[in-house]
């Protein structure tokens, strides 16, 4: 049997035991089935049931409720969504673009209500996001990002531009610059968030079976080892893990992010540091890095840089890399050299989460077929999956309404190129956003090679 509680610092921590539950015993008929037991698919659950209880809803999950990214993730809930406003606009509007942006915001304030209304025990801080500016060309970004969200109808309430003490008062990094903040996000404990999501589905009488491995899902079931679930929805809900299902190889390239935690540091530590509100952290290099302070007094910090593997393959073996482990460490101790040469990590982790071809998370239902869907969120879910859950919920029942006219709605990702195709432009993508955060910081300008990449990614 797989040790769960290895897979995280987050799984780990968790109240109560994680055996699984019972497995699918065989065919079995619903009125919703749906494919993954992470954020996604018990949102998507959560509201169903809520809004018609007489509905008969089955959650089907190959391992556990949480074992995907909804277990392992950096614990920001945010109101970021993975398209620029420009490219929302470009494609849809500016108002549009606008819309979509408060519905995130709105987002985070759901999901705060729902923890709470639920008595899920999850460490809920809404404490908001501190992006900083360590050098001159990370200023003007966030210089740039402050504009550009003027432009767009987004004021100081929204995001505003920090100098160097402000932005220090709150995380007190080396060399920090400026940077800003924004209120729109949550520090939580991702892991108890998705297993108290889980038990709360079940109190409205949702079935949740889990060691249940779907092999197919086609129109009106999903197919398992055990049997057949039979429904006039299907709904997938399996984020980085969806290229191992028939006919999904291309939909998202899986795209491995891996994580750090301390052990608790202590209350002089903490001062020295900061984040005296539990605010999420970043900076505004190239390649994403995250951190929050735990509610046990550990940083829990994460990156991008695992490679991508080819052929979309998602494995256990390759949700730790050595390297990649070191280099979040080093960045730590740049960060913040009162933690020391040696930074004290107590756990180390990762997992996939999904990218689309055109970095656009989306959501939808096509009613010839039955067939809905949610996901790309290029690790942005634990706020947009509560959105997915709650659009899905509207389009399946039916009821128009200011989600389901959404600019994500229904919006169809192009395919990922065939391999080698593919493995050769994500991992070259990694490469140019490494290659230009050091660029930047020989040279003190920007990158022309990162910003064309992201232009061809579309933001």
């Amino acid at each position: 049997m797989m040790r769960y509680q290895e897979l995280s610092y987050w799984l780990s921590s968790v109240d109560g035991s994680l055996t699984p539950r019972p497995a699918l015993p065989g065919d079995a008929d619903a009125d919703v089935v749906i494919v993954g037991a992470g954020y996604t698919g018990l949102w998507t659950a959560y509201y169903l049931a809520a809004a018609d209880p007489t509905l008969r809803i089955t959650v089907l999950e190959k391992e556990i409720a949480g074992y995907g990214a909804s277990g392992r993730n950096g614990g920001w809930c945010s109101a970021l969504f993975p398209t620029s406003l420009p490219a929302l606009a470009r494609r849809h509007g500016p108002d549009r673009a606008l819309a979509m942006q408060r519905a995130m915001q709105e987002t985070v304030r759901e999901v705060g209500r729902v923890v709470a209304a639920e008595g899920i025990d999850c460490d809920w801080q809404p404490g908001g996001t501190v992006v900083l500016a360590r050098t001159e060309v990370q200023l003007g970004r966030a210089r740039a990002a402050v504009a550009e969200a003027r432009e767009y109808g987004l004021d100081a309430e929204d995001l505003v531009l920090l100098d160097a003490a402000e932005a220090t008062a709150r995380c007190a990094a080396d060399g920090v610059r400026g940077g800003t903040y924004t209120p729109h996000c949550a520090a939580v404990h991702p892991a108890r968030l998705v297993r108290g999501l889980a038990r709360a589905v079940e109190r409205r009488g949702v079935r949740i079976f889990e060691r249940t491995p779907v092999t197919a899902v086609r129109a009106g079931a999903a197919v398992t080892p055990a049997g057949v679930v039979r429904a006039p929805v299907v709904v997938r809900a399996t984020e980085g893990f969806t290229p191992t299902l028939p006919g999904q190889r291309r939909a998202v390239a899986p795209v491995y992010s891996l994580m750090v935690a301390t052990e608790s540091l202590p209350a002089e530590t903490w001062a020295r540091i900061g984040l005296a509100e539990r605010e999420t952290f970043s900076d505004y290099r190239h390649v994403i890095i995250y951190g929050q302070r735990t509610a046990d007094g550990r940083l829990a910090f994460g990156g991008r840089g695992a490679p991508y593997h080819f052929g979309s393959r998602v494995s256990p073996g390759y949700d730790r890399e050595p390297q990649v482990f070191a280099a979040l460490r080093r960045v730590l101790g740049e960060l913040f050299p009162v933690l020391g040469p040696d930074v004290p990590v107590s756990h180390t982790w990762g997992g996939p989460l999904g990218v689309a071809r055109d970095w656009s998370a989306s959501v939808g239902l096509d009613r010839t077929t039955g067939l809905a869907w949610a996901g790309g969120y290029v690790g942005d879910g634990v706020g947009t999956s509560n959105l997915a859950g709650r659009t899905l919920a509207d389009l399946i029942r039916g009821v128009p309404s200011d989600l389901t006219a959404l600019p994500w709605v229904n919006h169809r990702s192009p395919k990922w190129e065939p391999e080698p195709l593919r493995w050769l432009a994500v991992n070259a993508g990694l490469k140019v956003m490494f290659s230009a955060d050091d660029a930047e910081l020989r040279s003190g300008r920007p990158s022309r090679r990162a910003a064309a990449f992201s232009r061809l990614l579309g933001h």
